[in-house]
Parts: structure tokens; sequence; C-alpha cells
């Protein structure tokens, strides 16, 4: 194995991969290490770690998590999971928790879909697809068509999916202003029930900085957020999906402290690997101490039970500091 290493560069991790090599035990130390590093940091370990052993670090923490649910190990499953989670390059990442929220045993993670296309670019959005087709051979647009039966946040997916095809790049004060007299039009000004084609039209043609400057438009010219026209007594099903979808859209930092507050008794991980390297993370710990009262690192503290699992989340907390 060693003379494998004479024909990849070399980064300077061998070492850490030779540690984590021999310390699948005590993976709680693992997790701490691997928390401060960048991710770029994280790909050439896992890069070094096969070239020195033919294994995927990844497949191997996936690996354990089963090991450790059959032996009932001390070591927690839940620390595999978001350990193979946070060694992914973002588009693998995405691809996984995609497919994971397509394959809910109930009700399908809608949230967790629409969180992806919004808050990535759409260069990342084709690079996930292709990660999506690689690991599952699926095609991951086709996959949301075929959701059966149909629902709200069906149709709006597949209007963003649209959108990030087109590959906007400029926005537009004109064409925010006359989407956002559009949407009063076919919503409040209205006196019917909100026009489905219309807004899933708009969803589909514009990026979503663009949609952001409309909805900042829209509150300009009426004096109220757009998500107060979908609180009226007709509003049904899919003006609850948009409603969402516009709140992540125009202040993610408040929307993710409320995700992370209502997931922060069940799966956080997903959450959290997702958000951590993001540029406005510690924006949404402040909005959660706005909130709720608390610090984030206190509530994980009160509300998680002692052990690597928790250790691993607080290190992604302090990692931002």
């Amino acid at each position: 194995m060693a003379t494998k290493m004479l024909s990849i560069p070399s980064y300077g991790f061998e070492s850490e991969c030779r540690e984590i090599h021999n310390s699948w035990e005590r993976l709680s130390q693992l997790g701490l290490v691997l928390a401060t590093r960048t991710r770029q940091e994280r790909q050439q370990i896992r890069e070094t770690y096969k070239a020195i052993y033919g294994e995927d670090l990844v497949n191997r923490l996936q690996e354990s998590k089963i090991a450790n649910n059959n032996n009932k190990s001390e070591i927690s499953p839940k620390l595999c999971t978001i350990l193979s989670l946070w060694m992914l390059d973002l588009p693998e990442r995405d691809a996984i928790l995609a497919r994971q929220a397509l394959q809910q045993d109930h009700d399908i993670n809608y949230k967790v879909l629409v969180e992806i296309f919004i808050g990535r670019k759409s260069s990342h959005i084709l690079l996930m697809k292709q990660a999506y087709h690689a690991r599952f051979k699926r095609q991951f647009d086709q996959d949301i068509v075929n959701i059966e039966p149909p629902n709200p946040y069906q149709k709006i997916l597949v209007a963003l999916i649209a959108s990030h095809k087109a590959h906007h790049v400029d926005v537009s004060q004109h064409i925010a202003k006359c989407d956002a007299r559009r949407l009063f039009q076919t919503g409040e000004g209205n006196l019917g029930a909100i026009e489905e084609a219309v807004v899933l039209e708009i969803l589909s043609k514009r990026s979503i900085p663009q949609l952001k400057l409309t909805f900042y438009c829209y509150k300009h010219i009426y004096g109220h957020d757009y998500t107060k026209s979908l609180k009226r007594e007709k509003s049904g099903e899919f003006e609850g999906a948009l409603k969402m979808v516009v709140k992540c859209i125009c202040n993610p930092p408040n929307y993710y402290a409320k995700v992370l507050h209502g997931s922060i008794k069940g799966n956080i991980e997903g959450v959290m690997v997702s958000r951590a390297e993001s540029s406005d993370f510690d924006e949404i710990q402040r909005c959660y101490k706005n909130k709720y009262g608390i610090e984030l690192r206190e509530a994980i503290s009160e509300t998680i039970p002692s052990g690597d699992y928790r250790d691993f989340l607080l290190a992604l907390l302090a990692r931002t500091k």
C-alpha cells in the first residue's frame, strides 16, 4: 500500500490518516480533529486515506455505523453518520441528503429538498444532480416529477428546477416590481384563491436573488411581507408550502434558526453540516438566541445527551467563532 502513495501528490496528511486508521474505537477524538478542518483539508485527508489503505474513508465510517448498531457499541451511530456527511464534498452530500429526503418512511421531507434548491447556486445544483446519478443511478429531476401523489411542494420544486436551468445572472429592479404587482393581483388583490399558475411561472423563470428582490419590492410597494397575503381564510396547502419557500428565500438566518430549534431533539445532523460552513452561520446563531432566549450551544448541551455526538456538534459551533 505504501508504494501507492508515490503515485499522488503528498498533501502532508499521511500521519493523520494513519492515526485515523488506528483509532476506529476512538472516533470521538477523530471527530474533534475533523471538526476543525476546512472543506479542502477534509477532501485531501479522504484522498490520502484511500491512497494509503485502498478504501474510502466515508464508506468506512458508514460501515462503522452499521457495525456499531449491530454490536451495540458505545460509539454513537449518529456520530458515524454526521462524520460521514462532514467528510463528503458539497454536491455529494446534498445528493445523499436529497435521496434520504425522498426515501422518508412516511412523508417525503420536502423542506430539505427546497433548502438545497434555494441555498445553492445553479452550478452547484448541476454537480449535485451528477453526484446523485453517479451514486444512485437515478435522475433527480425525474424522481421529483414522479412523486405520487402530486402536491404543492412538488409543484414548487419543479418550478425551482426550471429556474436553475435558466442560468440567470443579473437581477432587475424593473422585473422585480412587475412581478411584485403580478403577485399582488393574483393574491390579496384577487377575491378568489391564489392563482398557482402565475406564482409557479414566476418561480420557474427567476433566479433566487431575483425572487428575493421581488419580495423586497412587494413589501416596499404594499407595506407588508408577501407571506402576510398567504394567511387569508382561503389559504390552502399551496399557500402553506409557498410561505415556507418565501421565508427561506427572504431571511435564511431566521429560517434556519427555526429549523435548528425544531430538529434539535431529532435529526439535527443534516442541517448542522449543511450550514456550519455557510457565511451566515454566525447570524443564524444570533437569530436563534433572539428567538428562543438561549444560545444554540446551550440548547444543544441541555437537549442532547452527553457523549461523542454532542461533542462533535459543539465542535462545529466552536469553529465559527
